[in-house]
């Protein structure tokens, strides 16, 4: 017996992946070949080397494959036995990897949370109930009383994965000791950080472990009814979340007399329109409730006061997707990997400049430096590490001397950043610091939803200094007026948003002042990546006088003849850095 996996989360998806399945199930159908299933699965990780075909059980990794590819697979794989080399993914060393488990990607990696994905096909509930789905919950209803639950998830040591690292089972306790009749479960993917896509990983590759997961918590804390809030621009996450709502319930596992037990359980979903201010929990309640998503002011905290003014429990799709192996296999087990104060997994989305882009889960307190460079097998074209953004626009940028820190809560705030939701994006020696900077606050202004003057008006300034200096107006004063701005913003917004919203300038500033020192007073981009500040020349001795430069400037401002060495005429260059890009011998800067 074999089975062809083809990975159809969205990044293959959007490289014909649903087509590769259709071509592999047809052609089986075509051939009459007996004792082989092609199963659609969410995401193996590895995006750069999407779309992904694995056969199993061979573990056979095929990497990039193409529709027309299919006839070659299943002629000469499953057919004859034969592995397609051509098709074998390339590790970073150049060398071909036959097996999954063999690339330096995985080898590092511990999958908790993301331990499904990719293996089974997440519109097929009985895919997840042979691998132990709903168990946990079986196990909760029948053995364990709420109180116990609770102590079980607390004795873990699980916090929160949507940012904030709030302990779940003191959430968890806190919403079963509030008074009210009705009480809610609330599960936030609102994932909107720039380059994050954990949460959506999850709900399109195992669905099902965040159902059983709400309805554990609901059990816990006295909730007979749940929500989901997930952004509209996850239709594949979404459309797999409704399919496992509709078939757990033709099941008899969600709804009425669960497994037989008294406990009762409704779950819906709900859209987001794209708000980041809605990943705020007040937030997106308001949303929920069908007004605008503002956030509301704390305390009440929604455990108390949620959802209609109910008590509330609200985790995100990363924390509730560890619950279920909490329950079987237990607190102790949980407890023996991460840190002494930070338990478990965490999952991240890897990307920028990394060769390796994807999904990563890895215990908690493993380097930076054994994510970049042994997961993420380093920085293209040999360059430099420059930082490490982690938290998205609410986070702070790691410099190369904290390559060695232990990615956990605590490490990660000493060092001016945060773990956020998950969003690890890694920049090379060639950017700016202080435009990187100007993007995330451009982010920030654009998505703050204008209920405190702080957030509102003070992002905004912050955001106006920024695009002085990388134009080339600033000052050192804008410095200082900026660094005051900072500590404003942080201390006087209303919610995590404008709280955290100066994090990247002060993690640039900090450890990068003297970009914006040359900003200001030598009027200089060292990256060139300011415009404004930048000259791009040829040095005339590393020039060899190729031509490729010339060959692809497009307002043609590259002169020179044959083999002549090359020069850029000033007057006609629109910066747009191509020509960097394609000189072979790094002449150009």
């Amino acid at each position: 017996m074999k089975d062809i996996l083809v990975c159809n989360g969205t990044g293959c998806t959007s490289s014909k992946s649903p087509k590769i399945l259709e071509n592999f199930k047809r052609i089986i159908k075509e051939k009459d070949i007996k004792d082989v299933s092609v199963i659609r699965t969410g995401c193996f990780g590895l995006c750069a080397k999407g779309p992904v075909v694995i056969i199993r059980p061979e573990n056979t990794f095929y990497a990039k494959v193409k529709p027309e590819d299919c006839e070659e697979i299943v002629q000469k794989h499953i057919i004859e036995g034969e592995v397609v080399q051509r098709l074998l993914c390339k590790d970073v060393d150049g060398n071909l990897v036959e097996k999954l488990d063999d690339l330096d990607f995985y080898k590092k990696q511990k999958r908790v949370v993301l331990k499904n994905c990719g293996k089974i096909d997440p519109e097929n509930i009985d895919d997840y109930i042979a691998q132990d789905g709903y168990k946990a919950l079986e196990k909760v209803l029948k053995e364990m009383t709420p109180d116990e639950v609770i102590e079980e998830i607390t004795k873990s040591g699980l916090r929160g994965r949507g940012g904030a690292g709030f302990p779940t089972g003191k959430k968890w306790s806190f919403t079963k000791m509030a008074e009210g009749k009705q009480k809610y479960v609330v599960c936030n993917a609102d994932e909107g950080d720039p380059g994050a896509f954990m949460d959506r990983s999850i709900l399109e590759g195992d669905p099902h472990s965040v159902v059983e997961a709400m309805m554990i918590a609901g059990y816990a804390v006295g909730a007979d009814k749940g929500y989901i809030y997930v952004r509209a621009e996850y239709p594949i996450a979404v459309h797999r979340f409704q399919i496992a709502i509709n078939q757990a319930k033709e099941k008899g596992i969600l709804g009425e007399k669960i497994f037989g037990t008294d406990f009762n359980f409704e779950l819906n979903i709900r859209l987001g329109a794209g708000a980041f201010v809605c990943g705020e929990e007040t937030a997106l309640l308001e949303s929920i409730e069908g007004r605008r998503g503002q956030p509301r002011l704390k305390p009440p905290f929604p455990a108390n006061k949620g959802l209609w003014g109910c008590p509330t429990l609200i985790n995100n799709v990363e924390t509730y997707a560890n619950i279920t192996q909490i329950i079987l296999k237990g607190a102790d087990w949980y407890n023996t990997i991460g840190t002494e104060k930070s338990k478990g997994t965490k999952v991240f989305a890897l990307g920028g400049d990394v060769n390796n882009i994807g999904l990563v889960e890895v215990p908690i307190g493993t380097t930076l430096r054994e994510i970049v460079y042994e997961i993420g097998g380093g920085i293209p074209n040999n360059r430099g590490f420059k930082a490490a953004q982690t938290g998205g626009p609410s986070g702070g940028c790691i410099p190369e001397e904290y390559l060695d820190t232990p990615i956990d809560y605590e490490s990660l705030k000493e060092i001016g950043s945060m773990m956020g939701s998950g969003g690890l994006i890694v920049m090379d020696d060639s950017k700016c610091m202080v435009n990187l900077a100007k993007f995330y606050l451009g982010f920030t202004v654009s998505e703050s939803c204008g209920k405190c003057n702080p957030c509102r008006i003070g992002t905004k300034r912050m955001y106006e200094i920024l695009e002085k200096l990388t134009n080339g107006e600033g000052t050192l004063e804008d410095i200082e007026s900026l660094e005051k701005l900072c500590t404003t913003v942080s201390t006087a917004s209303v919610c995590g948003l404008g709280q955290s919203a100066p994090n990247p300038v002060i993690s640039t500033l900090k450890y990068f002042k003297e970009e914006y020192i040359e900003h200001a007073v030598d009027k200089k981009c060292r990256a060139n990546e300011c415009k404004a500040l930048t000259k791009i020349q040829i040095d005339q001795e590393k020039c060899r006088g190729c031509g490729l430069c010339q060959k692809n400037c497009p307002v043609e401002a590259i002169k020179g003849e044959g083999r002549e060495k090359r020069y850029i005429d000033q007057d006609k260059c629109i910066k747009c850095r191509t020509c960097l890009s394609k000189c072979p011998f790094k002449a150009i800067g």
